[in-house]
């Protein structure tokens, strides 16, 4: 397991980089990596490890060889558990094991929280994972995977944005706010709508 190989995942502000150890055909292993590390931190223990597993470390957004976000965005603990998901999703993996270092662990523990049916093990390195109050569980599950889910397909569909005529522009405007006045929406569409060629 000494060979790797470099992979990249396009995201909307670059890409996310990984490396590879093993067969494409073994078990799935995804590492995440600590606070201010990167990718490299697995090097001298993915080849102690059993073979017949395919092991993925990837960097995290503004971490190793993966883009920066655009500067002034922060680096939340759930944008982290994002690109988790946006690397499950470009290698198309179902069911994987994760294993995680400090902060990685504590990224991963959330992830499984959120994603229990994509994930079969989970191994934390000096990490205690992640610790939610009972009394917030549930809520807090349902809201944080809206929200991963809704970002990425999204991003999935990327359609170009549709052209309308000013009156269309004005009669959308008012139906999806209610409490807008016709005046009031016209005055916010001067601003807040450009013309193009098309309308």
């Amino acid at each position: 397991l000494g060979m790797f190989s470099e992979l990249k995942f396009p995201v909307p502000w670059g890409h996310v980089a990984a490396k590879a150890w093993g067969h494409l055909e073994g078990h799935p292993v995804l590492c995440l990596h600590g606070w201010l590390d990167n990718a490299n931190t697995f090097d001298k223990l993915i080849p102690l490890l059993p073979k017949g597993f395919y092991y993925v470390a990837m960097d995290f957004s503004g971490h190793g060889l993966s883009s920066h976000r655009p500067a002034g965005c922060p680096y939340h603990f759930l944008d982290y558990v994002t690109d988790v998901r946006r690397v499950a999703a470009a290698l198309q993996w179902r069911r994987f094991t994760l294993m995680g270092h400090s902060m990685g662990g504590a990224v991963a523990g959330m992830f499984c929280f959120l994603y229990p049916e994509m994930v079969d093990k989970l191994i934390l390195l000096e990490s205690i994972g992640f610790l939610l109050a009972p009394e917030d569980t549930e809520a807090w599950l349902k809201s944080k995977r809206r929200v991963i889910d809704r970002l990425l397909s999204l991003e999935a569909k990327q359609q170009t944005p549709k052209a309308r005529s000013p009156e269309a522009a004005l009669q959308r405007l008012l139906e999806a706010n209610s409490h807008l006045t016709a005046e009031g929406g016209a005055i916010l569409l001067q601003r807040g709508a450009t013309e193009t060629p098309a309308g």
